[in-house]
Protein backbone atom coordinates (compact mmCIF):
# COMPACT_ATOMS: atom_id res chain seq x y z
CA UNK A 1 0.00 0.00 0.00
CA UNK A 2 3.15 2.43 0.83
CA UNK A 3 4.70 2.03 -2.74
CA UNK A 4 0.86 2.57 -4.62
CA UNK A 5 0.49 5.72 -2.24
CA UNK A 6 3.92 7.09 -3.11
CA UNK A 7 3.78 6.29 -6.87
CA UNK A 8 0.07 8.00 -7.16
CA UNK A 9 1.40 11.16 -4.77
CA UNK A 10 3.99 11.81 -7.26
CA UNK A 11 2.34 11.01 -10.71
CA UNK A 12 -0.59 12.65 -9.55
CA UNK A 13 1.99 15.98 -8.94
CA UNK A 14 3.32 15.30 -11.87
CA UNK A 15 0.32 15.01 -14.00
CA UNK A 16 -1.38 17.92 -11.93
CA UNK A 17 1.91 20.41 -12.80
CA UNK A 18 1.67 19.42 -16.77
CA UNK A 19 -2.02 20.55 -16.50
CA UNK A 20 -1.51 23.60 -14.63
CA UNK A 21 1.04 24.77 -16.84
CA UNK A 22 -1.92 23.99 -19.88
CA UNK A 23 -4.26 26.14 -17.66
CA UNK A 24 -1.62 29.32 -17.90
CA UNK A 25 -0.96 28.75 -21.59
CA UNK A 26 -4.86 28.37 -22.28
CA UNK A 27 -5.65 31.65 -20.12
CA UNK A 28 -2.91 33.39 -21.80
CA UNK A 29 -5.27 32.51 -25.05
CA UNK A 30 -8.23 33.34 -23.67
CA UNK A 31 -6.90 36.77 -23.14
CA UNK A 32 -6.09 37.19 -26.69
CA UNK A 33 -9.82 36.98 -27.94
CA UNK A 34 -8.82 34.85 -30.88
CA UNK A 35 -9.49 31.16 -31.57
CA UNK A 36 -7.12 29.15 -30.60
CA UNK A 37 -6.08 25.29 -31.94
CA UNK A 38 -8.87 25.92 -34.48
CA UNK A 39 -11.23 26.15 -31.70
CA UNK A 40 -14.02 29.06 -31.13
CA UNK A 41 -13.30 31.14 -28.04
CA UNK A 42 -16.02 29.41 -25.79
CA UNK A 43 -14.37 26.13 -26.20
CA UNK A 44 -11.07 27.31 -25.05
CA UNK A 45 -12.78 28.66 -22.29
CA UNK A 46 -14.22 25.90 -21.43
CA UNK A 47 -11.33 23.77 -21.75
CA UNK A 48 -9.23 26.53 -19.13
CA UNK A 49 -11.69 25.80 -17.19
CA UNK A 50 -11.83 22.15 -17.17
CA UNK A 51 -8.09 22.05 -17.32
CA UNK A 52 -8.06 23.63 -14.32
CA UNK A 53 -10.98 21.77 -12.22
CA UNK A 54 -8.81 18.64 -13.34
CA UNK A 55 -5.30 19.55 -12.46
CA UNK A 56 -6.73 21.04 -8.79
CA UNK A 57 -8.56 17.69 -8.19
CA UNK A 58 -5.07 16.11 -9.44
CA UNK A 59 -3.62 18.36 -6.80
CA UNK A 60 -5.87 17.15 -3.80
CA UNK A 61 -4.92 13.62 -5.21
CA UNK A 62 -1.02 14.45 -4.82
CA UNK A 63 -1.70 16.09 -1.27
CA UNK A 64 -3.78 13.82 0.16
CA UNK A 65 -1.81 10.73 -1.17
CA UNK A 66 1.20 11.97 0.52
CA UNK A 67 -0.34 13.07 3.66
CA UNK A 68 -1.31 9.02 4.64
CA UNK A 69 1.99 8.22 2.38
CA UNK A 70 4.36 6.49 5.76
CA UNK A 71 7.42 7.14 3.44
CA UNK A 72 6.77 10.63 3.39
CA UNK A 73 5.72 11.94 6.25
CA UNK A 74 3.95 15.10 6.57
CA UNK A 75 2.12 16.30 9.48
CA UNK A 76 -1.27 18.12 8.44
CA UNK A 77 0.78 21.38 9.66
CA UNK A 78 2.90 20.63 6.75
CA UNK A 79 0.05 20.61 4.22
CA UNK A 80 -1.31 24.38 5.21
CA UNK A 81 1.99 26.41 6.53
CA UNK A 82 4.59 26.83 3.83
CA UNK A 83 8.27 26.35 4.83
CA UNK A 84 7.17 24.70 8.34
CA UNK A 85 7.69 21.22 7.23
CA UNK A 86 11.13 18.80 8.04
CA UNK A 87 12.21 17.31 4.87
CA UNK A 88 13.73 19.96 2.36
CA UNK A 89 11.64 23.26 4.52
CA UNK A 90 11.58 25.49 1.32
CA UNK A 91 11.02 23.39 -1.42
CA UNK A 92 8.54 21.76 0.02
CA UNK A 93 7.49 25.13 1.88
CA UNK A 94 6.86 26.27 -1.95
CA UNK A 95 4.76 23.72 -2.58
CA UNK A 96 2.34 24.34 0.34
CA UNK A 97 2.36 27.72 -0.32
CA UNK A 98 0.80 27.03 -4.24
CA UNK A 99 -1.37 24.94 -2.66
CA UNK A 100 -2.60 27.54 -0.38
CA UNK A 101 -2.85 29.83 -3.54
CA UNK A 102 -4.93 27.01 -5.50
CA UNK A 103 -7.24 27.20 -2.38
CA UNK A 104 -7.67 31.22 -2.81
CA UNK A 105 -8.27 30.70 -6.37
CA UNK A 106 -10.98 27.84 -5.34
CA UNK A 107 -12.95 29.87 -2.37
CA UNK A 108 -13.02 33.37 -4.59
CA UNK A 109 -14.06 31.60 -7.90
CA UNK A 110 -16.91 30.00 -5.54
CA UNK A 111 -17.74 33.26 -4.63
CA UNK A 112 -17.35 35.21 -7.13
CA UNK A 113 -20.78 36.47 -8.11
CA UNK A 114 -20.01 38.14 -4.24
CA UNK A 115 -16.87 39.31 -5.17
CA UNK A 116 -17.49 41.02 -8.41
CA UNK A 117 -15.77 40.64 -11.69
CA UNK A 118 -12.65 43.24 -10.36
CA UNK A 119 -12.23 41.38 -6.56
CA UNK A 120 -12.06 37.61 -8.73
CA UNK A 121 -9.78 38.98 -11.28
CA UNK A 122 -7.72 40.48 -8.98
CA UNK A 123 -7.02 37.30 -6.95
CA UNK A 124 -7.74 35.18 -9.92
CA UNK A 125 -3.88 36.76 -11.19
CA UNK A 126 -2.70 34.62 -8.21
CA UNK A 127 -2.69 31.42 -10.49
CA UNK A 128 -0.18 33.49 -12.75
CA UNK A 129 2.54 33.15 -9.38
CA UNK A 130 0.90 29.84 -8.84
CA UNK A 131 2.57 28.12 -11.64
CA UNK A 132 6.24 28.89 -11.39
CA UNK A 133 6.11 28.14 -7.32
CA UNK A 134 4.99 25.14 -8.19
CA UNK A 135 7.55 24.21 -11.15
CA UNK A 136 10.30 25.18 -8.19
CA UNK A 137 8.26 22.80 -5.98
CA UNK A 138 8.76 19.99 -8.73
CA UNK A 139 11.87 20.30 -9.48
CA UNK A 140 13.73 20.18 -6.00
CA UNK A 141 11.26 18.36 -3.81
CA UNK A 142 10.67 14.28 -4.15
CA UNK A 143 13.06 11.34 -4.99
CA UNK A 144 12.83 11.93 -8.81
CA UNK A 145 13.42 15.88 -8.70
CA UNK A 146 16.70 14.76 -10.45
CA UNK A 147 15.36 11.88 -13.11
CA UNK A 148 15.70 12.85 -16.47
CA UNK A 149 12.21 12.12 -16.99
CA UNK A 150 10.65 14.55 -14.86
CA UNK A 151 13.34 17.09 -15.65
CA UNK A 152 11.89 16.42 -19.63
CA UNK A 153 8.32 17.01 -18.42
CA UNK A 154 9.31 20.41 -16.56
CA UNK A 155 11.35 21.80 -19.75
CA UNK A 156 8.51 21.03 -21.87
CA UNK A 157 6.02 22.56 -19.35
CA UNK A 158 8.13 25.55 -19.20
CA UNK A 159 8.71 25.77 -22.88
CA UNK A 160 4.82 25.59 -23.26
CA UNK A 161 4.01 29.02 -20.68
CA UNK A 162 7.31 31.13 -21.53
CA UNK A 163 6.14 30.17 -25.52
CA UNK A 164 2.35 31.50 -24.43
CA UNK A 165 3.94 34.72 -22.35
CA UNK A 166 6.14 35.64 -25.43
CA UNK A 167 3.28 35.57 -27.64
CA UNK A 168 1.02 37.57 -25.25
CA UNK A 169 3.65 40.52 -25.97
CA UNK A 170 3.84 40.15 -29.57
CA UNK A 171 2.16 43.15 -32.34
CA UNK A 172 -0.68 40.29 -33.54
CA UNK A 173 -1.86 39.92 -29.29
CA UNK A 174 -4.76 41.82 -29.05
CA UNK A 175 -6.75 42.02 -25.55
CA UNK A 176 -9.75 43.02 -27.17
CA UNK A 177 -9.43 42.27 -31.15
CA UNK A 178 -11.65 44.14 -33.81
CA UNK A 179 -14.55 42.33 -34.13
CA UNK A 180 -16.28 41.07 -37.66
CA UNK A 181 -19.43 43.14 -38.69
CA UNK A 182 -22.25 40.92 -38.66
CA UNK A 183 -24.43 41.78 -41.72
CA UNK A 184 -28.05 40.48 -41.80
CA UNK A 185 -29.41 38.71 -44.78
CA UNK A 186 -32.66 39.92 -46.15
CA UNK A 187 -36.08 37.53 -46.83
CA UNK A 188 -35.06 37.81 -50.29
CA UNK A 189 -31.93 36.99 -49.76
CA UNK A 190 -32.64 33.71 -48.24
CA UNK A 191 -34.56 32.28 -50.58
Amino acid sequence: MTDALWYLGRGSGVVSLVLLSIVVALGIGARSGRTAFGLPRFAVNMLHRNAALLAVALLVVHVVSLWFDPYAQLRFFDLVVPFAGEYRPFWLGLGTLAFDLVLALIATSLLRHRLGVRGWRLVHWLAYLCWPISLLHGWQTGTDAASWWLRSVLVLSTALVLAAVAWRFTPSFARFPARVPRRVRTPQEVR
